[in-house]
């Protein structure tokens, strides 16, 4: 399979650091860890195996991927197998995709109640459903 011209984790790779240093305080402990492990996917840096054909003497080099379910490398296939199982369980009518703005003074409340406000939503979104559509 080609490689191709630019993956996610030679942007990490290249700018990964810098941004990190630049929203210190802001990312997750888990984020980092998402970073870091696709950054490594299928590197050096968590080892490998070599298979090497007997006949000529071929060397092929195959490095450990990193399995994380965030990775592209590692769940690309995964992923694009739910989107089709996913697809395949839609209606035949048409979808709307709705996008619920806060005003800037509840953000934060809402950052830190996330569980509430999306159980609000989805009270707010099941009344004007059928205020709308009866």
């Amino acid at each position: 399979m080609s490689r191709l011209a630019l993956e996610v984790a030679d942007i990490f790779r290249d700018h990964g650091p810098a941004w990190r240093q630049a929203n210190a305080g802001h990312v997750s402990l888990d984020q980092l860890k998402v970073m870091s492990a696709i950054e490594r996917c299928r590197t050096a840096a968590l080892g490998g195996h070599v298979a090497r054909c007997e006949s000529c003497a071929h060397t092929v080099i195959a490095y450990n991927s990193c399995r994380n379910r965030h990775c592209p490398k590692c769940q690309g296939a995964a992923a694009r197998e739910w989107l089709a199982e996913r697809e395949a369980e839609l209606l035949p009518v048409p979808y709307f995709h709705v996008v619920y703005t806060l005003p800037a003074p509840i953000r934060d409340i809402a950052y830190q109640n996330k569980a509430v406000i999306y159980d609000l939503w989805r009270i707010q979104a099941f009344v004007a459903t059928r205020f709308f559509l009866g």
